[in-house]
C-alpha cells in the first residue's frame, strides 16, 4: 500500500511517465520514452529491513527497449548511511525483478546534490565490486521554470523545478509561474501537481506562498486543496512529534541512539507503530530493543 507522503509522486509518475524520459535531457543522458507506468512497493528487503525503502519506484514500459525500473529518492540533506542504502535497493530490485534499474535522486540543494552524484564502491579502490552512481535532479540541472506559458507546457515538470529548487531564491516565481499554468486546468490533472509540490516544499519556507498561491489562484479548487494541504501538515507535524517523543523518552534512559536507528524512528510515517516503540521505549535495555518485536 502506498503511504500517504509518497502518493503525489507516484499519481506524477503514472499521469505523465514521459516525465522520465524529459528529465535525462537537462543530465546529459538518452533514454527511449516511457509509453506506460505501473507503481511497485516501495519497503524493499525481507521483513524488518524496513530502513531500505525509496520514495517512489516505478515499472516503465518502452517500445524500443522493453522494460525497466526506476527508483526515485528524495533527499533533503547528506547522509552517510544512504549510499549503501541504495546499492543495496538496487541491487535487490534487479534480483527480484530481473529489470534493468535505474535510480534518481532528487535533491534541494546544491551541496546535497553535489555529493549524491558522487560514484561510491562497495570495495577497495583497486577491487570496487560494486559501483553505485545515481542519477541527481536538483538546482544545479534543472531548469528554472517562471513563465507561465513555458510552465503550462509542461506543468509536470514545472512542478519538479518548483520541488528541486526549493531553497533557492528563484523559487518563489518558479511557484507563481506554476500556480498561473494551473488556472482552468481540470482538477483531475491539478490536483497532483498541487499535492506533489505541496510534499517537496514541506521543510522549506516557500509552502507557506505555495498555500497562499494555491487559495488565490486556484478556485474553486484552491480552498478545498488548501483543506487538504492543511490536514496533510497536522499529520506530519503530529508524526514528527510523536518519532520526537520517542528519541527523548531514550534520551532521558540515557540509552545509545545510532544514526540507523534515529532515521528509522524519524522516517516511520506510522503512528501506530510510532506509539508501540514509545511505549517500548520506557522498559526498553537498548535502542534497539523497541524494534525487535518488529523484526
Amino acid at each position: 500500500m502506498v503511504s500517504p507522503p509518497h502518493e503525489a509522486m507516484y499519481r506524477i509518475f503514472q499521469r505523465d511517465p514521459g516525465l522520465f524520459s524529459r528529465i535525462p535531457r537537462f543530465l546529459g543522458v538518452d533514454l527511449p520514452r516511457p509509453v506506460g507506468a505501473t507503481t511497485l512497493p516501495t519497503d524493499l528487503g525481507e521483513t524488518g529491513l524496513v530502513l531500505h525503502r525509496v520514495d517512489a519506484l516505478l515499472r516503465f514500459n518502452t517500445a524500443e527497449s522493453g522494460a525497466y525500473l526506476l527508483a526515485v529518492d528524495i533527499q533533503d540533506e547528506r547522509n552517510s548511511e544512504r549510499p549503501a542504502s541504495w546499492a543495496y535497493c538496487t541491487a535487490y530490485l534487479w534480483k527480484k525483478y530481473r529489470l534493468p534499474t535505474t535510480l534518481l535522486v532528487v535533491c534541494q540543494d546544491h551541496a546535497t546534490a553535489e555529493w549524491a552524484q558522487r560514484a561510491v564502491s562497495s570495495g577497495p579502490s583497486q577491487l570496487p565490486t560494486l559501483t553505485l552512481r545515481p542519477m541527481v535532479a536538483g538546482p544545479h540541472n534543472m531548469p528554472v521554470i517562471t513563465d507561465p506559458d513555458e510552465a503550462r507546457a509542461d506543468l509536470v515538470l514545472a512542478g519538479l523545478a518548483a520541488v528541486t529548487h526549493a531553497a533557492a531564491p528563484a523559487v518563489n516565481p518558479i511557484l507563481k509561474a506554476l500556480s498561473t499554468a494551473l488556472r482552468d486546468v481540470p482538477a483531475d490533472i491539478a490536483d497532483p501537481i498541487v499535492e506533489f509540490t505541496a510534499r517537496g516544499l514541506r521543510r522549506h519556507p516557500a509552502k507557506h506562498f505555495w498555500r497562499s498561491l494555491v487559495a488565490v489562484d486556484l478556485t474553486p479548487a484552491g480552498p478545498r486543496l488548501l483543506e487538504n494541504m492543511r490536514e496533510e501538515v497536522r499529520a506530519e507535524s503530529e508524526r514528527q512529534c510523536a518519532a520526537e517523543d520517542v528519541l527523548t523518552v531514550l534520551a532521558e534512559r540515557g540509552l545509545d541512539v545510532s544514526d540507523q536507528a534515529r532515521d528509522r524512528i524519524n522516517g516511520c510515517d506510522a503512528p501506530h507503530t510510532l506509539s508501540r516503540w514509545l511505549r517500548r521505549a520506557v522498559t526498553a535495555p537498548t535502542t534497539e530493543a523497541i524494534f525487535d518485536a518488529d523484526e
